[in-house]
């Protein structure tokens, strides 16, 4: 827990139980700050990198385990990956504990191989959806993500392919 010391995230906001945002009921973490500026974005609000709200990574860290449902994190945002370095404690901690960690990123896993800072937050994720929201292809017919560009990467195989795309099962339609 020394790790998380002084460490502090630009927060948007914060859904303590969520089954919409991942498998299972999730914590979910809206990060501030995006770079993207996807047309059709559902948080606009979170884009400006000053907005938001300042809270330390201990605090997160506690409410998170206040509830014994939760099994999952997810990062959403604004775009996590733009505060990755300051996540990683937060998530290796988190990880250590047991729960499940998803990411949301408007750029491509490709992209955020060669974005520095990025790689040691992708080491610890189950999964990531990537890709920028495109509205033209938006669909609600995908689980957990918007538009049929984004991908579900089960992000333990991707990394066991020496970090070649792998589409996890949830990729699929939902099921009605």
């Amino acid at each position: 827990m020394d790790a998380l010391k002084n460490i502090t995230l630009r927060v948007a906001g914060i859904i303590e139980e969520s089954i919409v945002d991942g498998p299972g009921l999730r914590f979910v973490l809206f990060l501030q700050g995006c770079h993207t500026h996807c047309k059709g974005c559902q948080n606009p609000q979170t884009w400006d990198f000053e907005g938001g709200t300042l809270v330390s990574a201990e605090d997160i860290l506690s409410r998170v385990q206040g509830d014994p449902l939760v099994h999952g994190i997810t990062f959403s945002g604004g775009e996590p990956f733009e505060q990755a370095q300051a996540l990683v404690p937060l998530a290796a901690e988190l990880k250590r504990r047991g729960y499940h960690l998803m990411a949301f990123s408007g750029y491509t896993l490709e992209q955020l191989l060669r974005k520095e800072g990025c790689q040691e937050l992708l080491e610890l994720l189950d999964l990531l959806v990537d890709g920028p929201f495109v509205e033209e292809e938006k669909s609600l017919e995908l689980r957990f993500r918007g538009s049929r560009n984004q991908r579900i990467l089960n992000m333990a195989a991707t990394r066991e392919s020496g970090w070649s795309p792998v589409l996890d099962e949830l990729n699929g339609p939902v099921e009605r």
